[in-house]
């Protein structure tokens, strides 16, 4: 490919589909990602939303890399703030033992959930630790730990790469500081983008890790064989994204959440998807082009949020032929 190509997975179930249907989805997309030289497959953590079935984030990982051969897999991210360095750090630390040479682990500070299922999850980890604990997991996944006579086992030694996400300077500024990949959550959250990454490479220093700067941002795409069809697949996306964040506790008809897309409301989602490459093959390439230029981006990990399965893997296969 032209430029290094990954692929964001939120697992995502459609309507009428059981979380087996999704989970094995994934399968399949990150097999079909493999064939078709795709750089990694990453799969985030969120919490009780009705769409997304990658809340087990390295069960899941744990599934797919049983049914792939070399693709690089991980977490785009574990939200650290939920966990235990440690208990990270065992549980990536079997995935690398497993899988040696395939294993990303991508870490963000925000709970991946609303407040009420953070409380669910005995979430009480202040966001201000996130620096100290990120240097921790990297201690217990590297050669000598931070905390005396606490070893992470399995992990210690495995050197699991880290990835700093982020969507503000924040996650931008620490990983300058520690001298990790950067990767920027602009498929969702787009208003920062430019100055985060220009702030990231300004202030990059390296380390034992990463001797340059690198910088992976976030892109929804939809490729279709007609244009009509990508748009009719966007329009399914906004709804299903409009229905898992602001429909909670209610139940919308479609038309419902279209007066909703259409009204003031709706704004919020629009701006979300700011960064969409819709359409054929064509199009979708002479955008990314675009958006890599934009961005300054080293590589762009692509979300293919299609409302069903068939749809997204024709988009992840004619995007990568387009992209070659």
């Amino acid at each position: 490919m032209r430029f290094p190509l990954s692929i964001l997975d939120l697992a995502f179930l459609g309507e009428g589909q059981s979380a087996r249907d999704a989970l094995e989805g994934c399968v399949a997309v990150a097999q079909r990602a493999e064939e078709l030289g795709y750089a990694r497959v990453w799969y985030a953590e969120h919490h009780n939303f009705s769409s997304i079935a990658s809340s087990a984030t390295s069960v899941l990982i744990a599934h797919v890399a049983a049914h792939t051969k070399t693709i690089r897999l991980g977490a785009g991210g574990i939200m650290l703030p939920n966990h235990a360095p440690l208990i990270i750090a065992e549980q990536f630390g079997t995935l690398a033992s497993l899988h040696p040479g395939r294993i990303d682990l991508g870490l963000g500070r925000a709970p991946g959930t609303d407040p009420a299922t953070s409380r669910a999850l005995r979430h009480d980890s202040a966001v201000d630790s996130f620096p100290a604990d990120v240097l921790e997991l990297q201690a217990y996944l590297g050669d000598e730990t931070r905390v005396a006579g606490v070893n992470a086992i399995p992990g210690r030694g495995t050197h699991v790469p880290l990835y700093i996400l982020g969507s503000s300077l924040f996650g931008a500024t620490l990983a300058a500081s520690y001298g990790l990949p950067f990767a920027f959550a602009s498929h969702f959250a787009p208003s920062a983008l430019q100055e985060a990454v220009a702030t990231y490479r300004r202030a990059f220093k390296p380390s034992a890790q990463l001797k340059a700067p690198y910088a992976i941002a976030g892109v929804n795409v939809i490729a279709a064989d007609t244009n009509d069809d990508a748009q009719h697949h966007f329009h399914l996306t906004k709804r299903m994204r409009l229905k898992a964040l602001l429909g909670r506790g209610r139940h919308w008809t479609d038309a419902q959440a279209d007066d909703v897309l259409a009204s003031p409301a709706g704004q919020m989602i629009e701006d979300m998807c700011t960064y969409s490459a819709v359409g054929t093959p064509g199009t979708v390439r002479t955008y990314l082009e675009r958006f890599r230029t934009l961005a300054d981006a080293d590589e762009l990990i692509t979300v293919h949020s299609t409302a069903t399965h068939d749809a997204r893997l024709r988009s992840v296969s004619l995007l990568a032929e387009c992209i070659r």
